[in-house]
């Protein structure tokens, strides 16, 4: 087989998959595990606005429990998306080709579902638009210098630019399936998707100057994003937050939560849909390397914030001891087991590409981040300065059913992604055999 028919093949593979799917069943299956975890989220939401914030566990003084928890830690998930695409694309890193479409479309998804977390948080969830700055009869604007009102601006800037930078992405594969689609019905939603794309060389040359302009914006947009969450707990006065290292901590946290869930679609698809040729284990290596350094930079985040703790003193040290041994120790030992003990494995090759030990390192992680969350929180809010005040927390079920809820919709739309939209980068993919096939 020359060249030219290998980059051929490999294009035809990926954008046949929408209409001729390889794995119906298993997509079937695991599609109506989503749809009904989805139909827990709704009803969840549905109990909320019924009967207010409420049913949920957060009390005084922990008056940010499971929707602050959950709202940084799907933040983070979907930071790794941004870094491997528009980090990996500016440094000329060719192996990404395979990873960043579905890498890119877990970023929207989990953006998503962190953005819910505060509107429903509300309590009037309807009045949301109150946040943003415009002109209104009462004259009532939010309030600048709060981290808050930063935070607002930074999500919604980020789901902006990160929305942008996928569809640009896939312009080219979506004419593409148009292209190579037999039934009238995936000639219309590509085409019409495509927005009359024709691979001229004016469509290249500005395609590639808006792509290249959108992950310019998009990489900073990572470490602004995740350093303005840090500020929400540390600019105040509580104990276990007010640390100048929270914004590196959380910047690395949530690279190393994202890494570790785009390990794990990276080994179910390849599994799932056959693309070993595609996804090789030169891939999966990457990965776990990528997993094994924001992991033990996390890591060092951890031994700052004791450091930090241990020589500031007073209430900072009381609260680190109770981290170590008090209520919610198990948050934070199990937050140091999950991230870091089988972290280690991908210190050897042999692990890094193995498929299911990687998904499960990755699984990890993901485990042990948001017992981080948890202990971050929980750990600190609980004690307040009055020991007449201090409340212990327990997250309710419905805490827990709408935690489980933004799982299934999260996984519905990305299930729905893998259906009906190519998930590799099928003309990158044929670049970089060219480029390979010249030398």
């Amino acid at each position: 087989m020359t060249a030219a028919s290998t980059r051929q093949a490999a294009a035809e593979r990926i954008v046949a998959i929408p209409p001729h799917f390889p794995a119906r069943r298993s997509w079937w299956l695991l599609f109506g595990l989503a749809l009904s975890l989805l139909l827990l989220f709704l009803v969840s939401v549905a109990v909320l606005f019924a009967r207010g914030p409420g049913v949920w566990g957060n009390n005084v003084p922990v008056g940010w429990g499971f929707p602050i928890i959950n709202y940084i830690w799907w933040l983070g998930i979907g930071h790794a998306g941004t870094l491997i695409s528009a980090m990996l694309l500016l440094l000329g890193q060719t192996w990404r080709n395979s990873l960043n479409r579905f890498a890119e479309a877990m970023t929207l998804f989990a953006v998503m579902c962190a953005g819910l977390y505060p509107i429903l948080h509300l309590g009037r969830p309807w009045r949301f638009y109150w946040m943003a700055p415009y002109i209104n009869t009462m004259n009532v604007w939010p309030q600048f210098k709060s981290p808050l009102t930063w935070d607002f601006f930074a999500v919604l800037t980020y789901l902006i630019v990160s929305t942008l930078f996928w569809y640009i992405g896939i312009l080219p594969d979506l004419a593409a399936a148009r292209d190579r689609a037999t039934r009238r019905r995936w000639q219309v939603f590509f085409g019409l998707a495509a927005l009359g794309w024709r691979g001229q060389a004016s469509h290249w040359a500005r395609w590639n100057q808006a792509y290249r302009l959108t992950a310019a914006i998009a990489v900073p947009l990572v470490v602004s994003v995740h350093s303005e969450i840090s500020l929400l707990l540390a600019a105040g006065p509580v104990p276990g937050w007010n640390s100048t290292v929270f914004p590196p901590y959380f910047v690395l946290g949530a690279a190393f939560s994202g890494f570790a869930v785009v390990s794990m679609l990276t080994v179910w698809l390849r599994w799932m849909l056959g693309l070993h040729a595609l996804v090789t284990p030169r891939h999966l290596d990457m990965l776990g390397v990528l997993l094994l350094v924001t992991g033990l930079m996390t890591g060092y985040g951890y031994v700052a914030e004791a450091f930090d703790a241990a020589w500031a003193g007073g209430k900072e040290v009381e609260t680190l001891v109770d981290r170590f041994v008090g209520p919610y120790a198990w948050s934070y030992w199990g937050a140091l087991l999950f991230n870091f003990v089988p972290l280690q494995l991908l210190w050897w090759r042999r692990i890094r590409t193995a498929p299911a030990a990687l998904f499960l390192v990755g699984l990890s992680a993901t485990i042990g981040m948001w017992m981080e969350r948890y202990m971050l929180l929980v750990s600190s809010l609980y004690r307040d300065w009055l020991e007449s005040s201090v409340q212990l927390y327990a997250p309710t079920f419905w805490d827990w059913s709408l935690f489980a809820g933004t799982i299934g919709l999260f996984l519905t739309c990305f299930l729905l992604f893998v259906r009906f939209l190519p998930v590799i980068s099928a003309f990158e993919v044929e670049e970089q055999l060219a480029e390979g096939a010249h030398g």
